[in-house]
């Protein structure tokens, strides 16, 4: 079993900035890669920002240029730096991780609050 343990949600104004950060631990496993997705009332959890075990990353076009993911893949972290905030960043942050262990496993973390006021 495996599980992440997400921290660094919160209130923020318009135009600050906030970090996420999400540790995967439990059983021996590899990343193969690990990622951050959104959600809000009524609507699907959508993509924010992904990076692989080679380094690669893909964010939604909406938060490129302000938002930067970052891993370690050793230590089975994953953060995701947020500047210049706006109130449509708000949303439940889920950090998601693909594990390798006897094939490809996808696991979620609990979900963590970011408000954004105007």
């Amino acid at each position: 079993q495996v599980h992440l343990v997400e921290s660094g949600g919160g209130l923020v104004q318009a135009g600050g900035s906030l970090r996420l950060s999400c540790a995967a631990s439990g059983s021996t496993f590899s990343v193969a890669s690990m990622g951050w997705y959104r959600q809000t009332p009524g609507r699907q959890r959508g993509l924010v920002a992904t990076i692989s075990s080679d380094g690669s990353t893909n964010y939604a076009d909406s938060v490129k240029g302000r938002f930067t993911i970052s891993g370690d893949n050793a230590a089975k972290t994953v953060s995701l730096q947020m500047n210049s905030l706006k109130p449509e960043d708000t949303a439940v942050y889920y950090c998601k991780a693909i594990i390798r262990t006897n094939g490809l496993f996808q696991y979620w973390g609990q979900g963590t609050q970011v408000t954004v006021s105007s």
